[in-house]
Formats: structure tokens, C-alpha cells, sequence
């Protein structure tokens, strides 16, 4: 027992070792506050000679006060944080991830200004410095400030934070800003003035200092990502405003001062300004994509190319102007109705361009209200003064008087008239049933006539074919006398004919023969010396050919001869004088297939054998090939 009591300070080391936290916070006041932590002070109870109580209406401790304390606990060591008087809490580092930024709203502070919904920004670390912040004024509630992506030090007990998306625009988008926070509009506009020097909205505390107002702005954004507080400016994303080729835009601006018109006396139709000013803009803007904010400006789109308009219930163009005109139908003169297609064609001239659409507000108004009327009536006014018949055979007159007529009430609207075209022109039915079958008795009568006329021409015909006939006869008879006269005296001058050909003939035959005499014996004399030639030439290649042959036959006999020589003079001294003998004797005996010893031989052995031993060869012989003739041979 005494051994265990001994070792009493190992127990308390060992409790030391495992509760030290504990054991040196409750001597020392020790804190730790690890590196990825801040810590959390409040104050339970104060001591004699500090500040007691907060100030009404705060609720963060910055003079020592009980309660939550405005200083934190960075990573470290701290000492006199006694457990009775203070709880430390450990919270994490506030993250604000990419892409996002936090929003602030501040739990204490002072008052937010009559008519503003956000708190000012101040001076404070990004939120990180919470006795500053409290110090140098912040107010108490939603903040214009915002902390963007990264890792900070914020107090909790001051500062709520909420995540929310960068603003992004994307191409060829512009973005719309309304904001939340500012002066009231003026009045007499719709959207704010413009201010500058606030980062495209994204320094709303700079927007607000330089007199920003509330509401619409007429700046927009562009293609990006923005640090933009949603509590503040709020945006909407729309697609630019594109002018295609062919077209200018007109730009009617609904805010700016009112400016000083610039076209005079003569127009009555409303102000055209310079850009910048409320009204119509003098220049327009080309083809091209333009960051227009929609709600503070408007373009209207006017062809500058040739711009074709057809009354034709069946045809419309592309650009729609025409959607709703139709053909047109009249009335003639005569009563009848008849509808007939007519085409328009106009030019807007781009300097002209703003005054159309100061006068008309847009290009279907000035269909509708000029164009539509002013070509109807024209054409039904001008059907009235003639008959349908009379209409369509001027039709080209009456194309050209259109034309002009239109080209001088269009120019008072400031727009060129380029043509007017009559297309197809339909009369009443049954007019064209008359006038069919007026025209079918027309060509009838002519074809009558025509027919008649004929009739005549044939019995002309007749009666001098009549005529013709019998003077066939007369001439027939007088062709047969001169025939008779050209036949006799054709009959003399062929029998001369045939003398004289006949005495050419025989001359021509001598001749002939003579020609022919000389030619043979001139061809036999030419073929004779020929044979001759070629026999004496074949005997020479014949002579030559034997003296070669015999000279070649002559060089191999003694090539043969030698070479047969040199082999038995080798063989001679080889074999040997006797046997080389012996050995031709052999060769020539082989050649002649002589039989120099008898296919069976039977004899006695070497020890002098039996008869016996003769027969039972010939026995085995005949074993072995008994085709064979076997019969004994004499031994």
C-alpha cells in the first residue's frame, strides 16, 4: 500500500498529460486556436472597473462590455481567457468559392439613412476587422460591400454571408441594369442619369457618392463576368441589336434633354436631333450589332436597297411590307368589274431615313397610309374614265401616267418612287365570253371571205387551164416537125461521124500494135539479163557456201582427232601399254553385244562338288524367275 501511495505523482502526471487543455486554461486562461480556426469571444460576466452594459440597441461588445465581443481570436496562443469569465468558440475560415462573391449583412452598427435600403461601405479589412468596422461608422443591415473568392477571418457573431453567382453576359448579349438603391429618377425621364467611374457597377458605394439614381439606367454592360451585388443592381441579359445589310436603324431615344430640331421650317412631322438628345436621332446607325438598351431607346429598321410592294393576293416578298395588300379590284366605265396585280418599287434614301420614320413612326405605317391609298385609288380613278377593252389595250400608256404620278405624291413623303408595274390585268367573265365569241364571228366572216375569194381564184384557173390545154396541141404539133428536121440531120452527121471514127480506129489499132511489138521485146531483153544475173550470183553463195562447210567439217574431224589422240595417250600411260589393249578389245566386244560368258554356269565348288550341287542351282534358279527358261545347258 505504502508502494502505490509513492507513486501518487505519477497519477496526477498522467491526469496532467491527458487534461492539460483543461488544467492551463483553468490556471493560465490558455487558448489555442488552431491555424484553419479563428475564435469566437464572449464575455459571460465583467470584473469591478470595466464597462458593464452595451449601449442601447448594440449587441456586439468593442470596450471590454459582457456579451459578443467584436475582437477575434486569430490562429495562436492566448493567455488570461479564464474560463469562468469567457467561452471561446472556434469557427471555421469563411470560403467564398469561384465564380460566386458573399454578400454581407451586418447584425449591429449604426441606422441606414432614411430612403436607402443598403449600408454604405467602410473601412474594415473586407469584413474581417469587426471592431473597425463598428468604429468607423458601418451601419447595421444589407451591405453594398461584398467579399469576392478566397479565405477570410469574419466574425460570425457581426456578419451573416451569403453566396451568390458572378453576373455573366454572354456574346453578342448586352446587359440591362435596374438598380436598387440611389436617388429618385428625375422627373419627366424614365431611367437614370448616366454617371461614370463605377466599374461597370460593380463599386456601388462610388455609384451612389456620385448621385446615381434608382431605377432604369441608360448604361448597359457588356459581354463578361462581373463582381455585381445582386442586392444592389439587379440585371437582365438580352441580344444586341443587330442591323443587317441593306437597312440603317433609326434610333428614337425616349430619355436625354430636349434637343433643337434640325429640319427646319418645312417639316412639320415631328423633332429630329442630335445624338444624345430625346427624340430622333439625325444620323442612323448602319449595318452592324449595337449594345442598345431597349427600354430607354428604339430602332426602327428601314431598307435602304429597292424595296419592292406587290398588290397581289397570291405574292408577298420577304421583308412582310406587302402581308396585307391584295389585288386590286376596279370598275371601268362601262360597269364592269376587273381585277388587275400591280407592283410598287421604292427606295428610302439613308439620309431621307429619319424622316420617314419621324413622319410615319415606321415602314408598315408608311405602306398603309400612303403607299395603299395613294396606288388604289389611282387605278380605280383611272378605270372609271375608260371601257375594260380600252384599259387593257393602253395598258402601257396608262403604266407610265401611273408612274408618274406616284413618283410625285411619294416625293412629298420623302421616299423615291423607282417604278410602277401592271401585272396581270383579269376582266369580268362574261365580258370575255362576249368578246370571244365576237371575235370567233370576226374570223369567221374573214374566213368566209377568204374562202370566196378562193372560189373566184380557182375559176380563173380553170378557164386558162382550159386555154393552156388546147394550145398544148398546137405546140406539141409544130414541136414534131422540128423534131423530123433535127432527126434527119442527126442521121448525116452520125454516118459522117461513124466514118471518120472508124478510119481513127484502124489508125489507133496499127499503131497500138506497134507500141505493143516493141514493148515485149524490150521486156523479154530486160528478163534475160536478169536470169542471167541471178544465176551467176546463186552459183558464187552456192560456191562459197561448200568452201565453208567443208572447211568447217574438215577443222572438227581433226579438232576430234587430236582431242581422241591426247585422251588414248593419257589412258596409255594410266593403264599401261597391255591393258589399255585389253580394255578397247572389252569396249568393242560391248558394242557389239557378243556374250563372252554363259548366263548359267554349273560346275563342281571349290572342294570339288557333285552334280548334285548343279541341279539344285538350276532348282533355285527356277524358284527364284520361273518365267524363265530353265532347261539345262551344258556344263
Amino acid at each position: 500500500m505504502e508502494n502505490i501511495l509513492s507513486f501518487w505523482w505519477v497519477l496526477v502526471l498522467i491526469i496532467l498529460v491527458v487534461m492539460y487543455k483543461f488544467v492551463l486554461r483553468f490556471i493560465f486562461g490558455m487558448v489555442i486556436v488552431p491555424e484553419d480556426k479563428i475564435g469566437l469571444v464572449t464575455k459571460t460576466f465583467v470584473l469591478f472597473g470595466e464597462n458593464k452594459e452595451l449601449p442601447d440597441g448594440r449587441i456586439i461588445a468593442t470596450k471590454g462590455e459582457a456579451g459578443y465581443q467584436a475582437k477575434t481570436l486569430a490562429p495562436g496562443v492566448y493567455f488570461g481567457m479564464w474560463v469562468w469569465q469567457y467561452e471561446v468558440t472556434m469557427e471555421n475560415f469563411t470560403i467564398i468559392p469561384e465564380g460566386k462573391i458573399g454578400l454581407v449583412m451586418a447584425k449591429d452598427g449604426g441606422e441606414i439613412p432614411t430612403g436607402n435600403i443598403l449600408a454604405q461601405r467602410v473601412d474594415c479589412d473586407n469584413f474581417q476587422d469587426a471592431e473597425k468596422f463598428l468604429s468607423n461608422g458601418g451601419q447595421k443591415g444589407r451591405q453594398t460591400a461584398y467579399i469576392t473568392s478566397g479565405s477570410y477571418r469574419i466574425n460570425t457573431f457581426l456578419f451573416q454571408l451569403t453566396e451568390a453567382d458572378m453576373v455573366k453576359i454572354g456574346e453578342s448579349k448586352v446587359g440591362i441594369v435596374t438598380t436598387l438603391d440611389g436617388l429618385p429618377i428625375e422627373a419627366g425621364q424614365i431611367a437614370g442619369r448616366h454617371v461614370e467611374g463605377h466599374n461597370n457597377f460593380q463599386d456601388f458605394d462610388a455609384f451612389i457618392k456620385k448621385g446615381g439614381n434608382r431605377g432604369l439606367q441608360p448604361q448597359v454592360i457588356l459581354a463578361g463576368s462581373y463582381n455585381i451585388n445582386p442586392w444592389a443592381v439587379q440585371i437582365e441579359e438580352t441580344y444586341m441589336t443587330e442591323i443587317p445589310i441593306g437597312y440603317v436603324g433609326v434610333v428614337i431615344s425616349f430619355i436625354g434633354q430636349e434637343g433643337q430640331d434640325l429640319t427646319g421650317d418645312d417639316f412639320k412631322h415631328g423633332n429630329i436631333v442630335e445624338k444624345g438628345f430625346k427624340g430622333v436621332w439625325l444620323e442612323p446607325l448602319g449595318p452592324g450589332k449595337y449594345p442598345i438598351n431597349k427600354y430607354i431607346m428604339k430602332v426602327e429598321q428601314v431598307p435602304t436597297t429597292n424595296l419592292v410592294l406587290n398588290w397581289a393576293s397570291a405574292r408577298s416578298e420577304a421583308h412582310n411590307l406587302d402581308k396585307h395588300l391584295s389585288t386590286i379590284t376596279v370598275r371601268s366605265k362601262d360597269g364592269f368589274p376587273f381585277n388587275l396585280d400591280v407592283s410598287q418599287i421604292i427606295h428610302v434614301p439613308t439620309t431621307e431615313a429619319p424622316k420617314v420614320i419621324a413622319r410615319f413612326g415606321n415602314m408598315v405605317n408608311l405602306v398603309s397610309q400612303v403607299l395603299e391609298p395613294t396606288i388604289g385609288n389611282y387605278f380605280r380613278n383611272s378605270a372609271q374614265d375608260s371601257d375594260v377593252i380600252a384599259f387593257l389595250s393602253t395598258r402601257k400608256e396608262r403604266q407610265e401616267s401611273a408612274k408618274s404620278h406616284i413618283k410625285k405624291v411619294l416625293d412629298e413623303y420623302n421616299v423615291n418612287a423607282v417604278d410602277t408595274l401592271i401585272g396581270d390585268i383579269v376582266p369580268p367573265e362574261s365580258l370575255m365570253r362576249t368578246l370571244t365569241e365576237r371575235k370567233i364571228a370576226e374570223e369567221q366572216k374573214v374566213t368566209y371571205d377568204t374562202q370566196k375569194e378562193a372560189q373566184e381564184t380557182r375559176q380563173g384557173m380553170e378557164k386558162e387551164t382550159a386555154i393552156a390545154d388546147m394550145q398544148k396541141d398546137i405546140v406539141k404539133a409544130q414541136q414534131s416537125v422540128e423534131i423530123a428536121e433535127r432527126t434527119a440531120n442527126a442521121t448525116v452527121k452520125k454516118s459522117e461521124g461513124d466514118a471518120s471514127s472508124v478510119k481513127l480506129a484502124v489508125s489507133a489499132e496499127a499503131e497500138a500494135t506497134k507500141l505493143r511489138a516493141h514493148a515485149e521485146a524490150e521486156a523479154t531483153k530486160a528478163r534475160a539479163v536478169a536470169e542471167s544475173e541471178a544465176i551467176k550470183l546463186k552459183a558464187a553463195a552456192q560456191a562459197e557456201q561448200i568452201s565453208l562447210v567443208g572447211a568447217a567439217e574438215a577443222g572438227k574431224i581433226l579438232a576430234i582427232g587430236k582431242s581422241t589422240a591426247e585422251a588414248y595417250e593419257l589412258a596409255v600411260k594410266a593403264l599401261g601399254g597391255e591393258n589399255f589393249t585389253k580394255f578397247k578389245i572389252t569396249e568393242e566386244l560391248s558394242k557389239g553385244n557378243i556374250k563372252l560368258i554363259p548366263e548359267v554356269l554349273i560346275g563342281g565348288g571349290a572342294n570339288g562338288g557333285t552334280a548334285m550341287d548343279g541341279l539344285l542351282g538350276l532348282k533355285l534358279m527356277e524358284l527364284i524367275d520361273p518365267n524363265k527358261d530353265q532347261t539345262p545347258k551344258k556344263s
